[in-house]
């Protein structure tokens, strides 16, 4: 199940790439612009709480396909080219394991634990 779940986070990854090409945005800028998502891990200097909550609003898929259809609808490409960073992003995590996160603390995921364990 797992590899099968990795296998539909690949294919939604590729879809963002998709829709990207259709932005008539150069190829560089998907690059560029893919890991700023996780600047939002800035919420974590304050506390697990704020972390999580900013982290979650920019991993979030719907957020991502709301802001797109929004820039589609309003005709905004920097705001189609938003949604479709936000998506792939998501996408892309998913794909590495990081899921959203708990308020417990970042290794606390909907995907489960990540990163090492350590023994008390």
């Amino acid at each position: 199940m797992k590899n099968l779940l990795k296998a539909e986070e690949l294919a939604q990854f590729g879809l963002g790439i998709y829709l990207f090409s259709l932005t008539g945005y150069s190829g560089w800028i998907f690059s560029l612009v893919l890991l700023l998502p996780d600047l939002s891990m800035i919420g974590y200097l304050k506390n697990a709480k704020t972390g999580a909550v900013l982290y979650n609003i920019f991993h979030h898929k719907g957020i991502a396909i709301l802001i797109y259809l929004g820039g589609v609808y309003s005709n905004i490409s920097e705001m189609e080219l938003v949604g479709i960073v936000l998506y792939s992003h998501s996408c892309m995590d998913r794909f590495f394991g990081y899921g959203l996160k708990y308020f417990k603390g970042f290794s606390y995921t909907n995907l489960g634990r990540i990163g090492k364990i350590k023994n008390h």
